[in-house]
């Protein structure tokens, strides 16, 4: 069994970074069709080591007090023709497209007529919408920015229950046990799954038993 988790203390996330080489059009796309503004910049001269270029970094909101932001420096030029994935990286050819867009941002909505919005709103745009899909507790739409980054709204089409939190530990769990030994695979990933259910099973049934003597107790009388 696992220890005790530690104490959970952060707040979300403060901003997601990325570079940019074309900011007026990804000023365009986040502020001007998304509807994101722009809530700080820092103008950075001199910054950092003798050969660190000049440049500005700014932030656009995105809800919930999180925030994405770019930087963009200036003199500096794009490092490769036709970026696939993101406007730095430049994956070549060799690596497949899925990996390629697992590099992705996911923005929350709160249900599919925002999610709907902003579908509207992309593919009156520039960058329309290239997929919308429906996948286990979610719909997702997703589209390109002007920097090649996979940017994917999403909205939940159900709550995640306790089983699925308790799901997801497990597979976890197994997972760091299977990369652990050589050549992984998928299946091994679902044996190893079900080794820890037989093994955690007894004392899940105890956790549930107290957890039921516990709310057929009667309360507790407060007395002056």
């Amino acid at each position: 069994m696992t220890d005790a988790p530690l104490e959970h203390k952060v707040r979300g996330v403060d901003h997601a970074a990325f570079p940019t080489f074309d900011p007026a059009a990804t000023v365009r796309f986040y502020r001007d069709v998304l509807g994101f503004p722009v809530v700080h910049s820092i103008c950075a001269a001199g910054w950092g080591p003798e050969d660190h270029p000049d440049f500005i970094h700014f932030f656009f909101d995105i809800g919930n007090d999180d925030r994405i932001a770019f930087f963009y420096y200036f003199g500096l030029e794009r490092q490769h023709e036709q970026a696939r994935g993101d406007a730095y990286a430049g994956f070549g050819p060799e690596v497949p497209e899925f990996f390629v867009r697992s590099r992705h941002l996911a923005i929350h909505v709160d249900d599919q007529d925002d999610l709907l919005e902003y579908r509207r709103r992309l593919d009156a745009s520039s960058w329309p919408v290239e997929m919308q899909i429906q996948h286990e507790t979610i719909e997702s739409i997703y589209t390109h920015d002007p920097n090649g980054y996979m940017v994917e709204f999403t909205r939940a089409m159900r709550p995640v229950t306790p089983q699925e939190d308790l799901d997801a530990n497990l597979t976890i769990d197994a997972l760091l046990d299977v990369v652990g030994e050589p050549e992984p695979t998928f299946g091994k990933l679902l044996a190893r799954k079900a080794e820890l259910i037989v093994e955690r099973a007894a004392d899940w049934e105890l956790a549930q038993e107290r957890t039921r003597q516990q709310e057929q107790e009667p309360a507790q009388g407060v007395t002056s």
